[in-house]
């Protein structure tokens, strides 16, 4: 049964704006037609929003293209809610507002169809007021699906918030508050407020706007006010320019904020308090300044800053694909906390969550639009809405994104095959005017890939190659595969690809260049005046590249394929071996029961992999050195498949009990000349870094237990040291929670990590086994690992740890108290106590 929800009158005519995510249900979507059919209604089953339907299903390895969707075979999904609306609230505006939706959405309010909107990841509002029964109980119903309209896992459900708006007939318009200061220096900041004011009253009015602005929600730094006068069914835009003395600039080291208070109220008092408030609004915003040029690459702040960025799609591993504010709070703290400063969101619009925590925290924002244009790259994708949509997409893209400083530049697409022809520059020109028509404050980028650009003729060439491959055995087949990242570089440098696609790039403030890199330092001679960044790269590739970034002005960044692990895309990041059956495998995938990608610097359960260490030593963050150890079970053998996604095979970790006295590789990243590795103090040699590659030596050694330090040297003089120590043959559980204190208002969640650890604490690598995790209390469990391939869910209460590790996510459902305990074969019980207000 679904619970019914009163929404509560103001106590004046007070446009309100609340959170609508508790009191629905979902199932599975059957039509009445099929019910008379014989086929039979799943039962409803109580959510909390933003919920993702296809996460909880079971994953099947004859799910269609599932190797890019983790084998999930998608569905189509409703969901209800009932809710009671006063009958004193007749006559107000009332808005639902969906921040994502996935996908094709219909919304029906008492069974008549109220608003539809096909994109899955960009918000919509829908207006419901016509459709309610004020002082009665009504019921919303939301109908959506996915069906092979994905290259990777996007989910399926009311995904991201959803929120009620109550307006006046007189109000500031949905989305209708825009700040920018274009005018800022050390003394002052000229802060700019244009508001949309509509009166869908039947008489002319005229009201009073007034505005403060907030630093730090402490003191008011500034304040104006205008009266405003409307004709009815009229929309007018009223401006305020605001000064603002020396003012705090948000930036990634000091992301500070203000807030924008704007009221509405009748002409008849001084101040709003001698007046009827209207309508009330309150915005964040940040006081920062932008500018970009070949020589000076991207200034934030007048100060140049390189990005260090990472791609990320838009799941939250065990959740889903759901944003969550404290989900998305967690990831932008441990990529920030990982060295990079940007994100790119692949490839979709961020949601407003992940944009919220992005301003708290200090994040930069490549927003992107669309994975796809005309040309359609799964069965049932997006393509065939571009033509009607993408207007009103871009225009949701740069309402949601527009008082957000964290953004600081809209992505038009990413690897879209029309790039590389006129017509397709055509279209991605379109694209740019109508965004620099709604925002011109921010830069345009789009991931073009001059590889995929040239399709039409690479593609023939490649069946070719394939086929002379396959004849000459499996090590053509792999020798392909190895030299894929080399043959896109080629390509992508030809005079061909410096036609096919200048135009493309010309209508961009910025060239987004996908595995382009062997454009950098070419393009700086044949287009001076192009500003480049690299929108996605191998991560094998980052010394390099980085390099590249640091001695071209006109390089702003590089953005990581990816920053944090996803699902789908299964193993595209996963060193397949001999032993493993992939020898002579034309394919990325590792076939069922593949979850992730297993290519980003950190796991779906954010613990970091040894990527993200040597970057972080790249980038120039890290002075200590970093051991990752080669997995001593594929010690020797033949590597079948290694894209230039996939990273070695290794982990932090000395502890490979059953492994005593067999060889074992040492990799350790530093940014020095020689490293020395000891084990319980005696030397096991001496290794000059960059031999293998930059930044890294290597060690062929024997396993045995102890304690091994690396001992980094420059100039024959030490610069730093770090240590691993072998696990002891002890066993017990440690259960830890970021948090203990929760909130009961749907937007927090506790993450409780899951280690087996020896006494001391020292994780073992070797020793996995199944944990059992029991939730007492007003919560809902999500529990996983990094394991990029489990025939394992997230939604049971068991789950087999991973090098040792699990986590588990606790959503509190209502206020109270929580016990959450985890059992394991072989070890004491652990428990945690959280507390939800």
């Amino acid at each position: 049964m679904t619970s019914t929800e009163t929404v509560t009158a103001p106590d004046r005519v007070d446009p309100s704006r609340v959170a609508f995510n508790t009191g629905w249900s979902f199932r599975t979507k059957v039509t009445a037609f099929q019910e008379l059919g014989g086929a039979g209604a799943s039962d409803w089953t109580e959510v909390l929003l933003p919920h993702d339907a296809l996460i909880g299903t079971e994953r099947s390895a004859d799910a269609p293209r599932g190797d890019t969707t983790a084998y999930f075979a998608g569905g189509s999904f409703e969901y209800r809610k009932r809710f009671t609306v006063p009958a004193e609230a007749r006559g107000s505006r009332m808005l639902l507002e969906f921040d994502g939706v996935y996908r094709d959405a219909m919304v029906f309010v008492n069974g008549a169809l109220a608003g539809q909107h096909a994109f899955g990841t960009s918000r919509f509002a829908v207006r419901i007021d016509p459709y309610v029964e004020f002082g009665a109980e009504n019921e919303v119903r939301v109908e959506c699906r996915t069906h092979l309209d994905s290259r990777w896992y996007a989910g399926a459900g009311i995904h991201r918030d959803v929120h009620l708006i109550t307006k006046a007939p007189l109000h500031i318009a949905h989305d209708g508050v825009r700040v920018t200061t274009p005018d800022v220096d050390a003394d002052r900041a000229i802060v700019e407020i244009a508001v949309t004011v509509e009166n869908d009253s039947p008489v002319t009015t005229t009201v009073r706007l007034s505005a403060a602005v907030i630093e730090e929600d402490i003191a008011e730094v500034a304040s104006g006010s205008t009266p405003v006068t409307l004709l009815p069914g009229e929309r007018q835009v009223a401006r305020l320019r605001l000064p603002v003395a020396s003012p705090a600039l948000w930036s990634v080291e000091d992301p500070s904020l203000y807030a924008l208070r704007l009221q509405l109220a009748e002409i008849g008092g001084a101040d709003a308090a001698g007046a009827t408030v209207l309508d009330e609004e309150r915005v964040s915003f940040g006081i920062r300044t932008l500018q970009l040029d070949p020589q000076q690459g991207l200034r934030i702040n007048g100060r140049e800053v390189k990005l260090r960025g990472a791609c990320i799609h838009s799941d939250n591993g065990p959740l889903g694909a759901v944003s969550i504010a404290r989900a998305e709070e967690r990831r932008v703290q441990a990529l920030k906390d990982a060295g990079f400063n940007a994100i790119r969101s692949a490839h979709n619009p961020a949601s407003s969550a992940l944009l919220a925590a992005c301003d708290r925290l200090g994040m930069l924002v490549m927003d992107e639009s669309f994975d796809m244009w005309t040309f359609g790259k799964s069965d049932f994708d997006t393509a065939s809405d571009f033509a009607q949509w993408w207007e009103r997409d871009l225009e949701a893209l740069v309402a949601k994104d527009f008082n957000h400083p964290s953004v600081i530049m809209y992505s038009i697409g990413n690897e879209i095959p029309e790039t590389g022809n006129r017509f397709g520059a055509m279209i991605g020109r379109r694209l740019a005017e109508k965004i620099r028509s709604l925002d011109d404050t921010r830069y345009l980028t789009n991931g073009i890939n001059g590889f995929v650009s040239m399709l039409d003729t690479i593609i023939p060439m490649m069946q070719a190659n394939r086929a002379a491959a396959a004849d000459a055995g499996p090590a053509g087949v792999n020798g392909m595969m190895a030299g894929f990242g080399q043959m896109m570089s080629r390509i992508q440098a030809s005079p061909q690809a410096t036609e096919r696609i200048e135009e493309s790039f010309a209508v961009l403030d910025i060239a987004g260049m996908n595995y382009g890199d062997a454009r950098y330092e070419l393009d700086r001679e044949l287009f001076p005046n192009r500003i480049i960044v690299g929108a996605e790269t191998w991560p094998t590739d980052i010394d390099k590249n980085w390099a590249l970034v640091t001695a071209n002005s006109h390089v702003l960044g590089d953005f990581t394929w990816t920053g944090w692990d996803y699902l789908g895309e299964t193993g595209i990041g996963v060193v397949k071996y001999d032993d493993d059956g992939a020898r002579g495998q034309a394919s990325f995938a590792t076939g069922f029961p593949g979850l992730t990608a297993w290519c980003g610097d950190l796991d779906i359960t954010g613990f970091r992999r040894p990527a993200s260490y040597y970057r972080e030593i790249v980038f120039g963050l890290r002075t200590e050195p970093y051991i990752a150890v080669q997995r001593p079970e594929h010690h020797g053998k033949d590597i079948a498949v290694a894209t230039p996604w996939a990273w070695t095979d290794s982990i932090g970790s000395w502890s490979w009990a059953g492994f005593e006295g067999r060889p074992i590789h040492v990799e350790v990243y530093a940014d020095a000349d020689e490293v020395e590795l000891l084990l319980d103090g005696e030397t096991l040699g001496r290794a000059t870094v960059g031999e293998s590659r930059k930044y890294r030596a290597d060690f062929e050694t024997v396993y045995r237990p102890g304690e091994l330090v690396a001992v980094a040297s420059r100039d024959g003089v030490e610069i730093g040291r770090t240590s691993l120590a072998a696990a002891s043959a002890t066993l017990g559980l440690r259960v830890t929670a970021d948090r203990t204190d929760l909130r009961a208002d749907g937007t927090d969640l506790a993450y409780l990590a899951i280690e087996l650890t020896d006494e001391p604490g020292t994780v073992h690598a070797t020793r996995d086994r199944t944990v059992t995790v029991t939730v007492d209390g007003p919560a809902v469990l999500a529990l996983g690992s990094g394991a990029p391939i489990t025939e394992e869910g997230f939604t049971a209460p068991q789950h087999r740890t991973f090098d040792g590790r699990a986590l588990a996510i606790i959503r509190p459902t209502g206020a109270g108290e929580i016990t959450v305990t985890v059992t394991a074969d072989g070890c004491a019980p652990a428990s945690v106590a959280l507390s939800v207000d």
